[in-house]
């Protein structure tokens, strides 16, 4: 795994430019390892969109929205690596624009099931459609939370050796190695809570149940992300 974030950092970084196989130091490698384990073991709201979406719908659906949750990481890496998000972290305008956008987001998801309006996935109707509807939904649901780009622009920097040179080349590669940690453990999640679902299924009060309880956790994320501030710079 390590290695093949290495190899795609060959491929953006030229030999001219930096080495990458000094861009990280091993054992500031292995720290960022185990602090980016520690932090993906503890479940936060893209955990639990995983969750949810898992015993709706199954494992297949679960991965589907990992995917689409890691796509929405690799667009909050890319805007760390070229600087856009120490932009939406000094700008308080732009801090509440997305945080708003993705909060209704995520509110109006919740309302639709809580009314029936989100259709359910049926393995005989439509699944390439549907299933490309969670993988969207996923990554609007992860680029649209600023805090993701604050937590890279927080995280990252504190494992940057700037004598190295290269910072840019030494975030992107973290970046990637932090978003391909996240996708192995989100996919346990959603095997474990998927093959969950599939037992709550047999129940023939699931559907309804699934509903609210599906709609309300999508409406707290959104509530949650409406009302949590952003940290004061220092």
């Amino acid at each position: 795994m390590v290695l093949s974030v290495l190899a795609t950092a060959r491929k953006v970084c030229p030999a001219r430019t930096c080495n990458v196989a000094e861009v990280i130091d091993p054992s500031r490698l292995a720290v960022f390892m185990g602090a980016a384990l520690l932090l993906l073991v503890v479940p936060g709201p893209a955990v639990l969109y995983v969750v949810t979406q898992s015993v709706s719908h199954g494992r297949r659906a679960g991965i589907v929205a990992v995917a689409g949750i890691t796509t929405g990481t690799l667009v909050h890496i890319l805007a760390a690596t070229i600087g856009l998000s120490a932009l939406l972290a000094s700008s308080a305008l732009a801090f509440d624009a997305v945080k708003y956008l993705g909060a209704a987001y995520l509110v109006v998801i919740g309302i639709r099931r809580l009314l029936g309006f989100e259709p359910e996935l049926e393995p005989q109707a439509r699944p390439t459609r549907s299933l490309g509807r969670l993988y969207r939904q996923g990554i609007v649901v992860n680029t649209l939370n600023p805090k993701t780009a604050l937590f890279f622009l927080a995280f990252l920097p504190q494992f940057v050796d700037p004598d190295a040179g290269a910072a840019w080349a030494q975030i992107l590669v973290l970046g990637l190695l932090f978003a391909t940690l996240g996708f192995f453990s989100d996919s346990t999640w959603a095997l474990v809570s998927g093959t969950l679902g599939e037992r709550l299924r047999l129940s023939p009060s699931f559907p309804r149940v699934q509903r609210y309880v599906s709609g309300s956790v999508f409406v707290g994320l959104g509530a949650v992300a409406a009302f949590t501030g952003r940290a004061e710079r220092s």
